[in-house]
């Protein structure tokens, strides 16, 4: 057995490598093994808002979002297009239950949709500008 924090072998008996002092986790796989096994795992992939998108169908327009969101944003439309669904029910919810008064909300948040605040749509992919 090998301690998978150093590397250094291990009795089969013993719960700390005796050479880091870890609590060690077993494997049966030599440093040499563990090493080539790490080397052939797939590479990471960034997340969606950081990778480069090159079709246009994919990404939603600042613009667009923006002005939905002020003038209809009470409906929560802007955020329905940006694909917000939560905050789109929120919005419309505000303003009913305050009978009107909730409005300002939406128009705020269309102004910060327009001003870049808002960078990327629900599932992560950067809005054009």
């Amino acid at each position: 057995m090998y301690c998978t924090q150093c590397g250094s072998q291990m009795e089969q008996t013993s719960n700390f490598c005796s050479k880091c002092g870890m609590r060690a986790a077993f494997t049966q796989d030599s440093p040499e093994q563990q090493y080539q096994n790490a080397q052939e795992q797939p590479a990471y992939t960034p997340p969606a808002a950081q990778r480069e998108y090159t079709r246009a169908s994919e990404q939603k327009s600042r613009l667009v979002a923006g002005l939905l969101q002020i003038f209809l944003g009470w409906l929560g439309i802007g955020r329905f297009y940006l694909g917000y669904t939560g905050i789109a029910i929120a919005q419309l919810l505000v303003t009913i239950f305050t009978l009107g008064i909730g409005v300002i909300w939406p128009l705020i948040d269309g102004i910060l949709i327009l001003t870049g605040s808002v960078a990327v749509d629900g599932k992560g992919i950067p809005l054009k500008e």
